[in-house]
C-alpha cells in the first residue's frame, strides 16, 4: 500500500505549528499571572524556561515537517529515530493529559471540552502519524 507520506508529514507539521500558535493563548486562559505571582522568582523563571522549550520545541517539529517532509519520510535510520522521538513526545502528552492532570479547576463549557477534545484528537494524529513512519524506518518495513 503507498501511504502519502509526505502529504502527512506536510498536515502534521502544520498542526504543530497550530497548536504551537494556539498555546499562546494557554497563560490567558488559565490565568497564569494570578498563579505565577505567588512562586518564587526563581522557580517562575524556571517554569517559563520549560514553557519556551516546549513551545520552540513544537515550533521546530512544525516547522522541519512543514517544510521539509522528506528529511523525515527518507528511510533513513536518522529519520526513524527522529520520528520514533517526536511520536513519544506527542503520545507522552496524550498518557500525561489523563493520568497526571488534575483537571478539576479547568475551565468548564462546551467550547473548553471541544477544544480539548481537538487537541486530543491532533495529539492522537500526531503520535500514530510519527509512529507509523518511525515503525516503517526501524522496523523494515517499505515507507
Amino acid at each position: 500500500m503507498n501511504v502519502p507520506w509526505d502529504a502527512l508529514v506536510v498536515s502534521a507539521g502544520l498542526a504543530q505549528l497550530a497548536i504551537a500558535a494556539g498555546s499562546l493563548a494557554i497563560p490567558r486562559v488559565l490565568r497564569w499571572s494570578e498563579d505565577l505571582v505567588r512562586l518564587r522568582p526563581l522557580t517562575r523563571q524556571v517554569f517559563w524556561t520549560y514553557a519556551g522549550y516546549i513551545w520552540s520545541t513544537n515550533v521546530a517539529f512544525g516547522l522541519v515537517s512543514a517544510l521539509a517532509p522528506r528529511w523525515l519520510t527518507r528511510p533513513t535510520p536518522l529519520a526513524g529515530a527522529v520520528c520514533a522521538y517526536i511520536a513519544t513526545y506527542w503520545g507522552a502528552r496524550v498518557v500525561i493529559q489523563f493520568v497526571y492532570f488534575d483537571r478539576s479547576d479547568a475551565p468548564r463549557g462546551r467550547p473548553y471540552a471541544i477544544a480539548e477534545a481537538g487537541l486530543v484528537g491532533l495529539f492522537l494524529y500526531l503520535t500514530v502519524v510519527y509512529g507509523s513512519l518511525a515503525a516503517c524506518h526501524l522496523g523494515g518495513g517499505r515507507s
